[in-house]
């Protein structure tokens, strides 16, 4: 009996692999347990989804001006009436953009989807002309197939808007209160960040308990660091990519220069992607206007890479983030997947959220399990040459 005891206890009650098992296999009845009573939570749904954007457009502007309210408080300004003149400015921009801006943004607009199936019948009428050549027969029917094709999804899908419009009019309406009631809440909500913001770390620590506050501190000040400089950096990166398209634009005389370089702007703030996406119109909008001004086009956007990549980027954003490009492109495509546009724009932040958690989690397993005692590695090292690895592997032999 006491055998049969010692046994159970070294391999079932003592073994860290069965210890493991067992917690995923409690955390999965959980989550399991949780999806059959999500009814329960949809007060709390309906409550995020009336607060969440206000908040997230707070949060948003809190990162980017709270720099500057701390620089105008060193400064000696008391910082009430920082956020007072940041509050102001702010005021000022809207109603700039409102009676210059947004007028010239609507006329372009306008304009650009009126002229749009224009502008795409002349390329696909120039693509036709180029491949009349016997070479490219057939490529001339599949390309005729998919424009056609084309065409009828695009008709089909306004012709789904249009009926659906009344059927959705009771969501539009919806939509329009959020947005109404996150205009008003926001800048009280924001106001209040500013204020009080760099005080609810240490209110928040009084519900952590005491050995472990001094842990879940740094995990929140790591978290709030990845979050301010990737929410910073991609607003003033896509500020300063918008301002180069327009007056690269404005320079060589394209037609919609502002709505393409605030589109330009916009969609710079999905990374590697974003740039693509934006070079569509703009080249289509080119290419229908002359060759000539298609390469203009392709000298501005090889001058705005070039800045971004050199100047603007490393001055801004530097290496903080720390992600790989090929994680970025995988996290964008999988979130934009999941959760549509939402997903694309927050898919980034919230995966380096993410990484700061199960970094922190990794190394308390490391101290925690003892597993991972020395640096011993026998992979070579990154980044060295053939020649060195093979020193180095003598040396270690």
């Amino acid at each position: 009996m006491k055998n049969i005891a010692t046994w159970f206890w070294k391999w079932f009650l003592n073994n860290k692999v069965v210890t493991v098992l067992l917690i995923s296999l409690l955390l999965l009845l959980n989550l399991l347990v949780f999806s059959k009573i999500t009814h329960l939570f949809e007060p709390i749904k309906g409550f995020l989804s009336i607060i969440g954007l206000p908040i997230i457009m707070a949060g948003i502007l809190f990162y980017l001006v709270n720099p500057l309210i701390d620089w105008m408080e060193r400064k000696k300004i008391p910082r009430v009436w920082g956020i007072a003149i940041v509050f102001v400015s702010i005021i000022g921009l809207v109603v700039w953009g409102i009676i210059i801006l947004i007028p010239i943004i609507r006329e372009q607009t306008l304009s650009l989807i009126e002229n749009w199936p224009t502008y795409w019948n002349k390329v696909i009428t120039q693509f036709d002309n180029l491949l009349r050549s016997n070479i490219f027969s057939q490529l001339q029917v599949q390309l005729t197939d998919i424009n056609q094709s084309i065409l009828k999804s695009i008709s089909e899908q306004a012709n789904s808007v249009v009926n659906s419009t009344f059927s959705g009019i009771g969501s539009v309406l919806g939509t329009v209160t959020n947005i109404v009631i996150a205009l008003v809440t926001m800048p009280i909500l924001l106001f209040f960040l500013l204020k009080d913001g760099r005080d609810l770390p240490y209110h928040t620590m009084k519900f952590i308990p005491t050995n472990m506050r001094m842990n879940t501190y740094n995990l929140m000040k790591e978290i709030n660091t990845q979050i301010s400089q990737y929410i910073r950096g991609q607003l003033l990166v896509a500020f300063f990519v918008g301002m180069m398209f327009w007056i690269g634009f404005a320079i060589i005389g394209l037609e919609y220069a502002v709505l393409l370089a605030i589109l330009a702007g916009v969609l710079n703030l999905v990374p590697y992607l974003g740039s693509f996406l934006a070079m569509i119109p703009i080249v289509i909008i080119a290419l229908v206007a002359s060759p000539a001004m298609l390469v203009k086009v392709l000298i501005v956007f090889g001058i705005e890479q070039l800045l971004e990549g050199r100047l603007i980027q490393p001055l801004i954003l530097g290496s903080n983030l720390k992600i790989h490009p090929v994680t970025i492109i995988i996290v964008l495509l999988t979130a934009g997947k999941l959760f549509g546009v939402p997903g694309v724009i927050l898919g980034i932040p919230a995966y380096a959220v993410l990484k700061v958690i199960f970094e922190h989690l990794f190394n308390w397993y490391k101290m925690y399990s003892g597993l991972y005692v020395g640096s011993y590695n026998p992979a070579p090292e990154p980044s060295v040459h053939i020649s060195k690895r093979k020193k180095n592997k003598r040396r270690k032999k």
